[in-house]
């Protein structure tokens, strides 16, 4: 009779290979838990509990793969390098729109003969001290570095994504744009300037920087962001609202209802508020992602709705 496998620390969800050979397990008892699917192989040398690694966000997973090569290269690389790009943005925690879950980092030298591993891209650039802090233990390029190394190679609506939560999170703008002036003729450079010529950290989430630019490039004019509406039922903030015509833009992201309280709750609550608004004549237009990349339909909508709100309203001249 085979003997039952060592049990895996419950407080613990992420392991090196060595530290699994320490409880107890073997190669073939790995091998097993992986066929099995109670672990899952996500790097050379690294492993994860299956049931953890399959709840994650795209987003939290992009930076749990950030964690995993740090945790598992701590006893096989010299170290001499920092996490960067979209990497370091998934450190940082920034929005992050259309990127794939490579692992970036930035080495002063060339990269080495010895290979960092798949799914892992070396940048070659000498860093200034400023340019390099920490988070979480685990060193990364600086939040202005990061956002600057990221618009170079994504693009516009990339890019406002990333600067408008950037400017959120307290990133010093003046820096971001001496980077830009010094980049000048630089390939990529474009979205970086566009995004900083645009940015409003008044956007709190990438579908808002989505929903701002998309009506910015629609030449409709722009509406005021999170406005402030006060009604017999209290104050109401608007995502997108244009005041004189009492027309608002609600963007409808799955995390708006599912991140703090229970969705019928939140549910509710909206639509109590929303009928309060309406009985002071607010006309309501509602957005999902899908409706961000419909954009004759959106904009068939919007102009619909601005055209018989209470008020005046001015078009942008076509061009």
């Amino acid at each position: 009779m085979s003997r039952p496998f060592p049990v895996l620390p419950v407080t613990e969800d992420l392991w090196r290979t060595d530290q699994l050979l320490q409880y107890g397990l073997n190669s073939r008892a790995i091998a097993q838990l992986v066929r099995d699917g109670t672990l899952i192989r996500v790097r050379r040398g690294c492993y994860a509990r299956c049931e953890w690694w399959t709840r994650l966000s795209s987003s939290a997973r992009r930076r749990q793969l950030v964690f995993a090569h740090a945790h598992g290269t701590r006893t096989t690389s010299a170290g001499g390098f920092v996490y960067s790009h979209t990497s370091g943005a998934s450190l940082h925690c920034l929005h992050l729109w259309g990127v794939d879950e490579t692992v970036h980092l930035t080495q002063a030298g060339c990269p080495s003969a010895v290979s960092h591993g798949r799914g892992v891209v070396a940048h070659t650039r000498r860093l200034d001290s400023r340019e390099v802090t920490f988070v979480d233990d685990v060193p990364c390029t600086s939040l202005e570095r990061t956002v600057v190394d990221c618009c170079l190679m994504f693009n516009v609506r990339q890019s406002v994504i990333l600067v408008d939560h950037a400017a959120r999170l307290g990133a010093d703008l003046p820096l971001l744009r001496d980077y830009c002036t010094a980049l000048a003729g630089r390939n990529g450079v474009v979205a970086l300037r566009r995004a900083l010529e645009f940015v409003d950290a008044r956007s709190e989430s990438a579908g808002e920087s989505l929903t701002r630019e998309l009506i910015h490039r629609l030449r409709i004019p722009a509406p005021e962001l999170q406005y402030v509406v006060r009604t017999p039922l209290g104050e109401h903030r608007l995502d997108f609202a244009w005041p004189a015509q009492r027309v608002a833009l609600e963007f409808d992201g799955k995390t708006k209802y599912f991140d703090y309280r229970p969705t019928s709750e939140v549910v509710f609550q909206e639509r109590r508020r929303e009928k309060a608004l309406m009985e002071q004549g607010w006309v309501f237009v509602r957005v999902e992602w899908k409706d961000l990349f419909r954009e004759q339909e959106f904009k068939y909508r919007l102009l619909r709705a601005l055209d018989q709100g209470s008020g005046p309203f001015r078009r942008f001249p076509a061009g």
